[in-house]
C-alpha cells in the first residue's frame, strides 16, 4: 500500500481491525465446534454410564446415534476443508 493510499483508508482502519478480530475468532470458534475429541470423550463417559447401570440401553442407543452423527459432521467438514483443521 502506498503511502496516499494509506492516508485515505486511515479512517476504515478500525473497520479493517474489527473485521480482522472477528475473522480469528470465527476461526477458533469452528476450530473448537469441528474437533472431535470432545465428542470422544462424551462417548467414553456414555459408555462407563452405560456399564455403572446409571442410563439404560435405550438412553445409550439415542445419545450414541447422536453423538456418532456429530462425529460424522465433523469428518464430513475436514474432508470438505481439505482435512486441515
Amino acid at each position: 500500500m502506498g503511502l496516499i493510499t494509506s492516508i485515505v483508508t486511515f479512517p476504515l482502519a478500525p473497520v479493517r481491525g474489527t473485521a480482522w478480530v472477528v475473522d480469528q475468532v470465527l476461526t477458533a470458534a469452528e476450530q473448537e465446534y469441528y474437533d472431535p475429541e470432545p465428542v470422544m470423550r462424551e462417548l467414553a463417559a456414555l459408555e462407563r454410564e452405560l456399564t455403572s447401570g446409571r442410563i439404560s440401553e435405550e438412553e445409550y442407543d439415542r445419545r450414541e446415534d447422536e453423538l456418532l452423527d456429530r462425529l460424522e459432521e465433523i469428518e464430513n467438514h475436514r474432508q470438505g476443508s481439505g482435512g486441515t483443521t
